[in-house]
């Protein structure tokens, strides 16, 4: 077969990092000489890229694995590669040998950079069985097993958009009771700082304004890295580089968020003022279970903080609700402490058990009608506590950088705030990468809106 003729198409389930990675595999493949195809029924490779965060990711991708199979029957018969998180759960190999032989390769997050070599070896042998690329199981007993980080400096393809992400680290070791994080993406591994920083500049070069730096705990970069680069370093160092308009970071915990990483952004022209700190719980009860490693008296004083030291600043959360053995008294005090902190908004969560971590062998595993009405709750009163905030903002003047057209009105165009807030700029002229002043005269729970001022109006 011919590789001119050889073509690709990824499908990314999940997370920022899935993107990134996706990113990292397409333009591996188009190194190895394969070009990206408009649909994945006219590729002779596709790529899925798992999430497996949730049961209910992981179904998605399985019925879509099975989608692609049945619509290929027919047609060009692709070689389907498995990718990503799933590949690292220990069912997923035999699951894949006995309901999906129709998968040929199966790469664990930390082996993208293999899936080329790995495709041609199916490509030369079409009768050849599955060909894997994972690491070795990890478990609590072997916490420092299978090493997820990848080489440097590998091919990425560009992407359209203002924004682009660099990945500082790998991998996880705070095992919260109820994430598989740690256990397909591995140890943490904090990359060199001058990668980092190359790879930043060469994105500032090729036009991006918005540089987002992803982890799964990006405060603790650096921490097993045997020089003086914490995160508060590498994000000053990043805020020099010539060119850069905006930098942001995903994603926090707050027992390693420090008062240091606090007056460094407060310091810092281009680090966006949007802290996302996922609370998880307001009960210490829970959080002790969750494994969280701070309290709900440690969260408070450093959104205080925060907000002291960086006034304007946006801070956002992640909340689980009917976490197991979670009490009416528990959830009070999660409500408590959302209208003590009034924060700009939360991104709320059921909890859902996932197989091979602790949380889901605890006991008193709370039933789906408590926890839903538990949820519409929780989010009746953030949701109010940011239309009030978000109302506060009508008749101010914002940095907004714009991103692309508005979906409900395409002469418009939206873009993001530095505190990370959707506005609609009504206005015609701006268009994607501008940095424009919007005026807000509207303000909902989901997105702000207004038109660039005139001249002499700001």
């Amino acid at each position: 077969m011919n590789d001119d003729k050889l073509t690709y198409f990824i499908e990314t389930f999940g997370c920022q990092m899935n993107d990134r990675d996706s990113q990292t595999i397409g333009g591996l493949l188009e190194q190895a000489g394969f070009s990206p195809a408009e649909d994945p029924l006219d590729a002779d490779v596709v790529v899925v890229n798992t999430c497996a965060v949730r049961q209910s990711a992981e179904d998605k991708v399985w019925s879509r694995l099975g989608q692609l199979a049945y619509e290929c029957r027919s047609g060009n018969v692709p070689v389907i590669v498995l990718a990503g998180c799933m590949a690292q759960l220990p069912q997923t190999i035999n699951r894949i040998k006995q309901k999906a032989p129709y998968v040929s390769v199966a790469v664990g997050p930390g082996h993208i950079h293999r899936i080329p070599e790995l495709v041609h070896q199916v490509l030369e042998e079409p009768s050849a069985r599955l060909v894997t690329a994972v690491a070795p199981s990890r478990t609590e007993a072997h916490r420092t097993e299978s090493t997820q980080m990848l080489p440097e400096e590998l091919p990425r393809i560009k992407v359209p958009g203002v924004s682009a992400y660099v990945t500082i680290m790998y991998g996880c070791d705070n095992f919260c009771s109820y994430c598989i994080v740690p256990f397909v993406r591995g140890p943490q591994v904090s990359r060199e700082p001058r990668f980092i920083m190359r790879e930043v500049e060469a994105l500032v070069n090729q036009g991006y304004a918005e540089i987002y730096l992803l982890g799964q705990n990006v405060n603790a970069y650096g921490l097993d890295l045997d020089n003086e680069t914490g995160f508060a370093q590498l994000l000053e160092s990043i805020d020099g580089i010539p060119g850069i308009q905006r930098i942001r970071y995903a994603t926090s915990h707050p027992r390693d968020f420090t008062k240091d990483m606090v007056d460094t952004i407060k310091r810092a022209s281009h680090i966006c003022e949007h802290f996302h700190l996922p609370l998880q719980s307001g009960s210490n009860r829970i959080l002790k279970q969750m494994h969280r490693g701070y309290t709900r008296e440690d969260y408070m004083e450093l959104v205080q903080y925060i907000k002291e030291q960086v006034p304007g600043a946006s801070v956002t959360t992640d909340i689980i609700v009917g976490f197991p053995g979670e009490t009416d008294e528990d959830f009070e005090d999660t409500l408590d402490l959302i209208e003590q902190l009034r924060l700009d908004g939360a991104f709320t969560f059921i909890y859902s058990p996932r197989a091979g971590t602790a949380a889901a062998r605890m006991a008193n595993q709370i039933p789906r009608k408590v926890k839903s009405d538990r949820l519409q709750a929780l989010v009746k009163v953030q949701n109010e506590i940011t239309q009030d905030i978000n109302k506060s903002l009508i008749g101010t003047i914002q940095e907004v950088l714009i991103e692309e057209p508005d979906l409900r009105n395409p002469q418009y165009y939206r873009g993001r705030t530095r505190t990370n807030k959707l506005v609609v700029c009504t206005s015609e002229g701006p268009r994607p990468g501008d940095l424009v002043k919007v005026r807000i005269e509207q303000a909902g729970t989901w997105h702000l809106k207004g038109p660039v001022p005139e001249a002499g109006q700001d």
